[in-house]
């Protein structure tokens, strides 16, 4: 099983608590910063780390606004195909 890809937008100014808040889980997914300007994330979710990471978004999800990205989104928006 490969790691899973997920794109989020949300406020720049919840980016670092975002990344804080999921890879405080040890090994559960790392966050890196796809579009600076437009505040869109991706979240690589470890092998067999799934349903810990949906009850961490979850828990975020009532405090800062998540917009879920399809992958294609940020493809086209880079001019990939």
């Amino acid at each position: 099983m490969d790691t899973q890809s997920h794109y989020f937008r949300i406020r720049r100014e919840d980016i670092a608590y975002f990344k804080f808040i999921i890879e405080s889980h040890e090994g559960m997914a790392v966050v890196r910063t796809k579009d600076p300007r437009e505040a869109v994330v991706e979240l690589m979710i470890a092998p067999g780390w799934e349903r810990d990471v949906e009850e961490v978004l979850e828990g975020l999800r009532k405090e800062i606004t998540l917009e879920a990205l399809e992958p294609e989104y940020f493809s086209y928006k880079n001019g990939r195909s």
